[in-house]
């Protein structure tokens, strides 16, 4: 076995991959630096800061979430269990003025990582709000991740490892879509509560909690948990997910990991799910801040990327997991 230094990795011959080395566990806690500021005010928003220590940023996490209070404080505590570096990556929070119980998440999170909560005084839509996370990371590499997105624990080392000796990389696990029912939602359409049904039916807990609810909260506006912080430790939330590969089972698996001989590569920039570093994000230009409605201005920028040269990756290891909510007639209008 061959060690390499560089960023934290090292070589391994036998199976020819990269791994990141492995922390020490026992380390100091890291001190709380008293020469950052701990909140920004800017005439579009504010932000407050969590954990603001001087250890170097290797990871910046950037979630948009508008009106998700639930699934992300759940996504929240998923990221708080990575193998990755507790020290070593953020996460950047960006809520685009929702009007529900999100502005508490500052203060109920209990998180081990710098956490960057930034609250947009007016709605100002998915790009926006994206461009203003990145500007305020600290990593060289961003992943970009849905408020709603559960991550299990391997989920930033993985991402990372790609990127740790190619630097012209966009990774994703958004073709992988594995969903989740985490709560039962008021607005779920027919055809969710109908495959809900059938999720809760495999597991005796989760089916009580259903058949409570429809006998008691059926005709409230309030979500009823079902999946617990416990039950994200224990990975017993898996048995209220299911795949959902439109992409791969329409053909797009044929072309490998690397999209070889694909000609549309930038498909695989969705931006609830995807890494790329931070330089070649900007040669590129950020996200076009005249998409305020939903869709596309992903693609759109990983059409940028692609004239630029950059090589997609596809690795089912980097999977999230979607925490599922109602689809309005709007948002698909929209789309």
């Amino acid at each position: 076995m061959i060690k390499i230094d560089l960023y934290d990795s090292y070589y391994n011959r036998s199976d020819g991959k990269y791994y990141i080395k492995k922390k020490e566990k026992n380390l100091k806690p890291l001190k709380e630096s008293k020469n950052k500021r701990d909140k920004v005010d800017n005439p579009l928003y504010k932000m407050s800061i969590k954990n603001n220590h001087k250890h170097p940023i290797k990871v910046s996490i950037v979630m948009p979430t508008y009106n998700k209070y639930h699934q992300t404080s759940l996504s929240l505590y998923g990221l708080s269990k990575q193998t990755f570096p507790q020290a070593e990556y953020e996460v950047i929070l960006v809520d685009d003025a929702s009007s529900d119980n999100t502005p508490n998440i500052f203060k109920e999170a209990d998180v081990p990582f710098k956490f960057k909560y930034i609250r947009m005084k007016q709605n100002k839509g998915r790009s926006s709000v994206r461009n203003i996370g990145i500007n305020h990371a600290e990593g060289n590499l961003l992943i970009f991740l849905d408020g709603e997105m559960l991550a299990p624990p391997a989920f930033i080392e993985n991402h990372y490892k790609h990127h740790v000796h190619e630097s012209n990389l966009v990774v994703t696990g958004a073709m992988h879509y594995e969903g989740v029912y985490t709560l039962i939602m008021p607005d779920y359409n027919e055809d969710q509560v109908a495959h809900l049904k059938e999720l809760v039916s495999r597991d005796p807990e989760y089916r009580r909690l259903y058949e409570n609810y429809e006998q008691t909260q059926q005709h409230s506006n309030v979500p009823c948990p079902l999946v617990t912080k416990e039950d994200i430790n224990t990975n017993r939330f898996q048995r209220l997910s299911f795949p959902n590969r439109y992409f791969l089972n329409s053909g797009l698996k044929h072309f490998g990991e690397r999209l070889e001989g694909f000609t549309l590569p930038y498909i695989a920039f969705l931006s609830g799910n995807v890494s790329v570093r931070k330089a070649i994000l900007k040669k590129s230009g950020l996200f076009d801040e005249t998409f305020v409605g939903y869709g596309a201005e992903d693609w759109e920028l990983g059409y940028r990327l692609y004239k630029n040269g950059v090589q997609f990756v596809l690795d089912p290891s980097t999977v999230a997991y979607h925490q599922e909510h109602g689809i309005s007639k709007r948002k698909v209008k929209e789309q």
